[in-house]
């Protein structure tokens, strides 16, 4: 649908719909990247096309900017991969871990070696008073 941008706030955009109905594009909304105000990308009686997501008991309308633009895909973090990928995501993982394993093991050695090679340096004399 194509609406008007009719107020901003901190936390979202208001836009007047055909109809006269008023619904609201939260911040997370409005782009898919991060976004700290809403300024920079729109500004009031800006014309937007806008995707309804919800209709509430109550009237409330919720809206989103970003999943009406033609390129959206939808993000699946959440989702669970089955089957081969799952299992690549795994070893990779798994190889992931054991590097870091060995560099961090390599780490604390190379420390231990410097740090007692420093034992019995400067201070170790100390004077009687």
């Amino acid at each position: 649908m194509e609406g008007v941008i009719t107020g901003i706030t901190k936390f979202g955009a208001f836009v007047e719909l055909p109809g006269g109905t008023t619904g609201l594009v939260h911040i997370s909304e409005i782009a898919d990247e991060y976004v700290k105000d809403i300024n920079d990308f729109f500004k009031k009686s800006d014309k937007i096309k806008v995707k309804v997501l919800s209709v509430e008991n109550n009237g409330k309308v919720g809206l989103s900017i970003r999943q009406a633009a033609k390129d959206y895909v939808p993000n699946k973090k959440g989702s669970s991969k089955k089957g081969k990928s799952a299992t690549v995501n795994k070893a990779s993982f798994e190889d992931k871990m054991s590097r870091y394993l060995k560099e961090s093991d390599e780490r604390l050695l190379d420390l231990k070696r410097n740090t007692e090679s420093k034992r019995g340096g400067r201070g170790s004399f100390r004077e009687a008073f």
